[in-house]
């Protein structure tokens, strides 16, 4: 992955705009979720996942306690 050989060989922080969660994740140290400008989550990719702010946000009220 491009991005992430970057970011490991030049010791760069590299700011990410992206919606595809399996991208978010696989290459992201440290994630910040925003729904509508509003920033409802940070930290790494297990917090983010299991966050009932971010699953609310993303697969709707009722998915809240079903998302593994």
């Amino acid at each position: 992955n491009l991005i992430r050989r970057l970011r490991d060989e030049l010791g760069v922080t590299v700011v990410l705009i992206e919606h595809d969660m399996r991208l978010v994740m696989a290459i992201s140290e440290r994630i910040s979720v925003l729904d509508y400008g509003t920033k409802i989550a940070e930290g790494s990719g297990q917090v983010i996942r299991a966050n009932p702010r971010v699953i609310e946000a993303y697969l709707g009220k009722g998915a809240v306690g079903h998302a593994a």
